[in-house]
């Protein structure tokens, strides 16, 4: 089953599902997956700290890295995931306006994000982060399969 991760969204899957998110560009984009459950998540957080609007995150926890993260995490558990064996891959924190950004939300969201998974004994196993592309990424929950297509060409990473 394909599975759409919106802005500010965050969907697991089993089974072969296939999740995809749009849009990358300063958001983080977070996938995890464990190879041996065959469960995966994929995260599209916009801003890196929920105690901006704490309302806000009550509502909606994945709009936040500081709280989408470890939501996530959990919803992995629950299906069998564990945390030494998951898989984890950061793609997007990008800077789509340029070097001129003023809030800089995709270094941000990238730094909180390294330092989250420092504290938590996670580390990640690959990521595409930086610059000014838009990205679109497929999670194979299947195989683990992290595809990103941007500007006319697809990768794996």
């Amino acid at each position: 089953m394909k599975l759409v991760v919106d802005v500010s969204d965050m969907k697991v899957g089993k089974n072969g599902d296939l999740l995809v998110t749009h849009a990358l560009g300063s958001c983080l984009g977070l996938t995890v997956y464990d190879p041996v459950a065959k469960v995966g998540g994929m995260l599209h957080a916009m801003l890196p700290m929920s105690k901006i609007n704490p309302e806000k995150a009550k509502d909606n926890p994945y709009m936040f890295v500081d709280t989408g993260v470890p939501r996530m995490f959990k919803e992995l558990y629950a299906l069998g995931g564990l945390k030494g064996r998951m898989v984890v891959k950061a793609i997007g924190c990008g800077n789509p306006l340029g070097r001129n950004e003023t809030f800089k939300i995709g270094e941000r969201n990238y730094t909180l994000l390294k330092k989250l998974l420092w504290k938590n004994n996670v580390m990640l196993k690959a990521e595409d982060c930086g610059g000014t592309k838009s990205r679109t990424v497929r999670l194979n929950t299947d195989t683990g399969e992290v595809i990103i297509s941007s500007c006319g060409t697809e990768s794996r990473l």
